[in-house]
């Protein structure tokens, strides 16, 4: 080979290797912009991660929240702190998640409020649950109770009718108001039944409790860890649950729904992110709550503050939010037919 085609190939040589230099390093750029296997997904969390809960401090939904945090936390070698935004039928909280960045650092513990009731009960909200969410993973139910001052001559929800029809206006209901799980329960009851219980609304359900305890209203809808300590004294008598299956520890309670075909009416709670966040974060978070969920301490745990982990744990974000539009679309029909106005 001459001196001038060894030149030649050299400097052919020397421009592949530096093209081939460039174009691997332009690859990587493209894939950490785009959060490929080399951008800054694949190494999430690096910092604390915070979880918007919008309900206070010290209630079943926020121990819960705390329980599962604590777990993740463990998972991912990095803080996950509880942010209580309480207020306003859920909708602080859920504003304060929906307006966050979508980096994976702002997670929202969605009540069934927040997603699925609120749209029908208030005129306007400062957040679109379809649009602004992402959804993540189940994370547990939260059923009630139907209960009854033992003054009341029933012991199931048919006997509860029958009594009502043969003395009308006589019964009352102790609810947290018309459009609120209790009371939308109470009403929903009244229209199956076609029956007129009153309603008592109070601001502070501890209050109507109260007066339940006391026999001056007759009936009220509590979740399971409220109701437990009356069922045990025998201060008040369970009549059904609000779930369609019975209870595990409560076996011996007849659900509405045995009366009532369609009968459901339960809190719950849902991981979701603000919408944008990378699917490939939604994911990853998806199976470590599941994981978590899956733990027999943690259902043996739910189970104590009166929630019930879903059969498939967290399951997936498809079916996280196929639940959603169908729970969205059911209270849709339920709230038409009791002819709630929103506010």
């Amino acid at each position: 080979m001459t001196r001038q085609r060894q030149s030649a190939h050299h400097t052919i040589s020397s421009s592949l290797r530096w093209l081939t230099i460039t174009l691997g390093a332009l690859c990587a750029w493209q894939a950490a912009a785009q959060g490929g296997p080399q951008g800054s997904h694949a190494n999430w969390p690096t910092r604390s991660v915070r979880l918007i809960v919008s309900q206070a401090a010290g209630g079943a939904p926020d121990i819960v929240a705390r329980l599962v945090s604590e777990r993740l936390s463990r998972n991912w070698n990095q803080q996950v702190i509880v942010d209580n935004r309480p207020g306003s039928g859920n909708v602080i909280g859920a504003q304060v998640a929906a307006r966050a960045p979508a980096d994976g650092y702002t997670l929202f513990f969605a009540t069934a409020a927040a997603l699925v009731t609120n749209p029908y009960t208030f005129k306007s909200l400062p957040y679109d649950p379809a649009r602004d969410f992402a959804p993540i993973g189940m994370v547990a139910r939260a059923p009630f109770l139907v209960l009854a001052h033992p003054s009341v001559n029933a012991k199931s929800i048919s006997e509860l009718v029958a009594l009502e029809k043969s003395a009308t206006g006589k019964l009352t209901f102790a609810t947290d108001g018309p459009r609120n799980f209790s009371g939308m329960a109470a009403a929903w009851l009244n229209k199956l039944g076609g029956i007129n219980i009153l309603q008592a609304p109070y601001a502070q359900m501890p209050q109507g409790v109260q007066d339940t305890l006391a026999g001056r209203t007759q009936l009220v809808i509590l979740a399971v860890p409220a109701a437990a300590p009356h069922l045990k004294s025998g201060a008040l008598r369970a009549l059904a649950t609000t779930v369609p299956v019975r209870l595990p520890g409560y076996d011996n309670i007849p659900t509405v729904a045995e009366t009532y075909p369609g009968f459901d009416v339960a809190g719950w709670f849902v991981f979701a992110a603000p919408s944008g966040t990378p699917p490939e974060i939604i994911r990853s978070i998806n199976r470590d709550l599941d994981a978590v969920l899956r733990q027999s301490d943690i259902v043996e745990r739910l189970r104590q503050v009166g929630m019930y982990p879903y059969p498939n744990a967290a399951d997936t974000p498809e079916a996280t939010a196929a639940f959603i539009r169908k729970e969205l679309e059911a209270w849709g029909r339920v709230i038409r037919e009791l002819n709630i106005q929103p506010e």
